[in-house]
């Protein structure tokens, strides 16, 4: 009852702890409920078979289930056969998908779905489409397409294909996307099988004949049926969600990571200015873990209703988050939102858990109050640190150091996520050590005004004195605020300088091909294009040193060094996963279902511009058709001479720019997301740490009052004292991501053999330690000035 009535009396200085617990919940619970609702489906043009049948997984070079490894000609004809027999099974269907694309005036139509939109006829079966005008295709000439394309049945169209531009006369359209070719022309593009789908009887028992047929397949696949079929996923929209997970997650993280950081901060705070109250029930008997269950039941209560208004709050904000990740195209455009329990659920464990830990501290203080400290008027805050602050403080320095200087080494993907890891430790080691820094910068920066005649700067300076650990109580919001911001703006311009410099760098003296507007470079593009690097990417399926099936990138090329048929150069890496040396063989087995036994003429050391594993580009052209080749790289001197549609050709800093411009865009988008979480959580914290701080001095005004003190006077001091609080904030903010972020740039350096230099978003950072100081200044004046017109009166 004591806990539920102290939340009702005070719930002022408990409202930014809850309001930092709704903000954190909502954005849990609504990225939550993306990650459910883009959790993988059956796709719409395969829920009319009621079983498919899939190929088994290979792993990837780290061990991990990776690509599913199709099957041959005479393997899919086999299983063909044999799933034919099984009863209830009225039909079994090769279903095929590779790259097809029409163009419209010259222009290829724009189609994220192009690298698998090409489909044999009896694929159509497979989705709730209908051929709505026309009939199916009988030649290799003839197409059926989607009537939104806008093309009649009869009419001329052009399709995009591996070898080209290749024209088609449309016999037919249905009430979905793809095209639709004869079988026979699927066959050719796609040769290995990678999907069996079984339409059953219309009296079939779907379980039944899943058993029946996984007894036919054995060893060589799975039966999927329901749910189980969202396995099968387009690779462009496996590519979204993986992004949007990657996007969400750091929201996530640093939403957590800032939600504990300021409940911790506020309620460290309040608990501080309650140490005459706690003493008070320290002397009538209570005892140091009843103070504490105390204040972690108070913190309970508020993290529960933060919680259940967050989980409100995110659900409603689910839509606004989804409409910015498809903005973004790091989310399937089609995405459906579905609120489920579990996310819900997480969510209020999630802030109950954060308001408790938040608040661990603020326990662990108040049990150590003493009985006498009710007879004071306020509770004692020496400028020094207990021996348990001390020690913390260092250890986490530490740590983050170590952190920062780890930045350095980690590999590229894992560069950004390890600078914001060393920063969040120093941010939390500035928190901890900040009283010993605020009484030596509160003397440096009042004593430029010492003979201005006024009291102030004196006062402001007995005050900061007297009570550091208040003070470093009301900058830890902005720290936390400030160091993100720096953090986060530098990183984005640091990249957008580094990475596009190296590429330049590497590129010097090259026009690069590039798809405008396509997947890849079709045959036709090559051929336009004889001279320069022309990679031809596949999926392949080696044996490694342990026997396991694991899928490679290998590269097929037409560079007289590497393209000799029936040969292959491999990095040092690969060799070593591979287990083989110079002049072994290895057998691959490639897209096609087909197993080529290779001779291994070189091993040489890794080269990501030539490639782990290098064959004969013909090699790879004939077992796999559908494949597209990379971007073409032409010496300047081969300029190409004309430039066949679907492509553009680009300087090496122009191909730089335009091949960093996703990233920096996605990447600018999350950063700015990121900064408006920091720097709202901090502006909830620092509105109500400053409010809290001048309610509670409330005696401290009535004394200056009686004293001659007036209104004006008393604001100038709390503005004053409050600006000083902030800049010395914001000042350990921007020192502890200077660390962090040298760091990166050296890391960088490295990676792209570039000097890349420390740079900083100086607008980024002036903008939110501006937003820190007008918050903090216009909660302690209003606080302030309401609190001395009442007295007055």
């Amino acid at each position: 009852m004591l806990i539920l009535a102290n939340v009702r009396e005070r719930w002022s200085g408990f409202l930014a702890a809850f309001a930092a617990v709704l903000v954190g919940v909502a954005l849990i619970t609504t990225t939550l409920i993306i990650y459910d609702s883009s959790l993988p489906k059956v796709q719409s043009r395969l829920s009319g078979a009621p079983a498919l049948v899939i190929p088994g997984e290979a792993v990837d070079e780290d061990g991990s289930p990776a690509d599913r490894v199709p099957w041959s000609g005479n393997e899919t004809s086999a299983l063909v056969e044999g799933l034919s027999d099984v009863p209830g099974v009225a039909s079994v269907v090769v279903d095929r998908s590779f790259y097809a694309q029409a163009f419209r005036a010259g222009e290829p139509v724009a189609d994220e779905g192009a690298p698998e939109a090409g489909h044999g006829w009896s694929s159509a079966r497979l989705a709730p489409y209908r051929l709505v005008t026309g009939r199916a295709p009988a030649a290799a000439d003839e197409v059926v397409v989607d009537r939104s394309l806008g093309f009649a049945a009869g009419s001329a169209l052009t399709v995009n294909l591996t070898a080209g531009r290749t024209g088609f006369r449309v016999v037919g359209t249905v009430d979905g996307p793809g095209y639709y070719f004869t079988d026979a022309l699927a066959a050719r593009q796609e040769p290995g099988a990678g999907t069996l789908a079984l339409l059953t009887e219309q009296d079939a028992s779907v379980g039944a004949v899943k058993e029946k047929a996984a007894d036919v397949v054995g060893d060589r696949g799975a039966v999927v049926t329901g749910d189980g079929r969202a396995a099968l996923q387009p690779e462009h929209t496996e590519h979204q969600r993986f992004l949007g997970t990657q996007l969400i997650t750091a929201m996530a993280a640093l939403g957590l990571f800032t939600t504990v950081f300021v409940v911790a901060s506020v309620l460290v705070l309040a608990t501080g200015l309650r140490r005459r109250e706690i003493g008070l029930l320290r002397m009538i008997g209570a005892s140091p873990r009843q103070v504490r269950r105390m204040i972690l039941g108070e913190a309970a209560v508020i993290g529960l209703l933060g919680s259940l208004s967050g989980c409100l709050a995110g659900a409603t904000a689910a839509p606004l988050l989804r409409d910015v990740l498809q903005g973004l195209g790091v989310a399937p455009p089609d995405l459906a939102l579905d609120v489920a329990l579990w996310p819900l659920s997480t969510g209020t464990a999630v802030g109950v858990g954060v308001g408790v830990l938040g608040a661990w501290s603020a326990a662990r203080t108040a049990a150590r109050v003493a009985p006498v400290e009710a007879l004071l008027d306020s509770g004692p805050d020496s400028g020094t640190m207990g021996r348990a602050r001390w020690s913390g403080g260092l250890i986490v320095l530490g740590l983050g150091v170590a952190s920062a200087v780890a930045t350095t080494a980690v590999a590229a993907d894992d560069r950004v996520n390890m600078a914001i890891c060393a920063t969040m430790v120093l941010i939390v080691a500035a928190a901890l050590l900040a009283p010993v820094l605020v009484g030596p910068a509160g003397r440096a920066l009042t004593a430029p005004f010492e003979r201005s005649g006024s009291a102030a700067p004196l006062l402001v300076r007995a005050e900061l004195l007297a009570h550091p650990r208040r003070a470093a109580s009301l900058a830890a919001p902005v720290i936390a605020a400030v160091g993100f911001a720096v953090l986060l703006s530098g990183m984005v311009e640091t990249m957008r300088v580094a990475y596009p410099a190296g590429d330049a760098a590497k590129l010097g003296g090259q026009l690069i091909v590039t798809p405008d507007g396509t997947p890849g470079n079709t045959d036709e593009v090559v051929a336009a294009n004889p001279v320069g690097k022309a990679a031809l990417p596949t999926r392949a399926f080696v044996r490694d040193k342990d026997g396991d099936l694991t899928v490679i990138d290998a590269l097929g090329s037409r560079d007289a060094r590497w393209n000799k048929p029936g040969q292959a150069v491999l990095g040092e890496r690969m060799a070593a996963l591979v287990g083989v040396e110079a002049g072994d063989e290895h057998e691959v087995r490639f897209a096609d279902g087909t197993t080529v036994r290779l001779r291994v003429a070189q091993v040489l050391p890794d080269d990501p511009a030539r490639g782990d594993f290098v064959v004969a580009r013909a090699l790879v052209r004939t077992h796999d058709p559908a494949a597209l080749t990379d971007d073409i790289f032409v010496p300047a001197r081969s300029k190409p001479g004309t430039v066949v549609p679907g492509t553009a050709v680009h300087d090496a800093m122009r191909y730089a720019l335009d091949d960093y411009d996703t990233d920096a865009r996605l990447t600018d988008s999350l950063a700015a997301m990121l900064i408006v979480i920091a720097v709202g959580y901090s502006g909830i914290a620092v509105a109500n740490g400053m409010a809290m701080a001048a309610h509670s001095r409330r005696r401290d005004f009535s004394v200056m009052r009686s004293a001659g003190g007036t209104v004006r006077q008393l604001l100038m001091c709390t503005v004053a004292e409050t600006a000083l609080v902030t800049t010395v904030g914001a000042a350990l903010g921007v020192l502890v991501t200077l660390g962090p972020l040298a760091a990166m740039a050296s890391g960088l350096s490295q990676a792209t053999a570039t000097d890349v230099g420390l740079r900083l978003d100086l607008s980024t950072v002036a903008r939110v330690i501006v937003g820190s100081l007008v918050v903090s200044i216009a909660a302690s004046t209003v606080v302030t000035w309401r609190t001395a017109r009442r007295q007055a009166a």
